[in-house]
């Protein structure tokens, strides 16, 4: 793998960590607000998505090669996100669809 493939890779596998780390956030609100089964299967589908379109944009980058220092960015992307995408889940707080009902509604 050519260096330009590389440096390609590690940017979009930080950038893939940040958006991670929003759509973590995202979910996050929706499990805890729902029912369950559909915190089962949107968790499932979430994970595998998620997990495909990972794989397809590093296909076009690199024809797929994965190295653990990919995996690094990752996570040190989610992580320097993490705070700051947890402010959104309080900004889901505000919309009707995403409370939670009490019974006398």
């Amino acid at each position: 793998m050519i260096l330009t493939e590389q440096i390609v890779g590690i940017i979009f596998s930080f950038c893939y960590g940040i958006i991670l780390s929003i759509l973590y956030n995202f979910n996050y609100q929706l499990i805890f607000n729902t029912k369950v089964l559909v915190k089962v299967v949107f968790n499932v589908v979430f994970v595998f998505d998620l997990v495909l379109i990972y794989f397809l944009v590093m296909k076009k980058i690199n024809n797929a090669i994965i190295h653990p220092y990919f995996y690094l960015f990752i996570i040190l992307g989610f992580l320097l996100s993490f705070r700051f995408s947890r402010r959104f889940r309080y900004l889901f707080n505000n919309f009707k669809f995403f409370r939670n009902k009490r019974k006398d509604d």
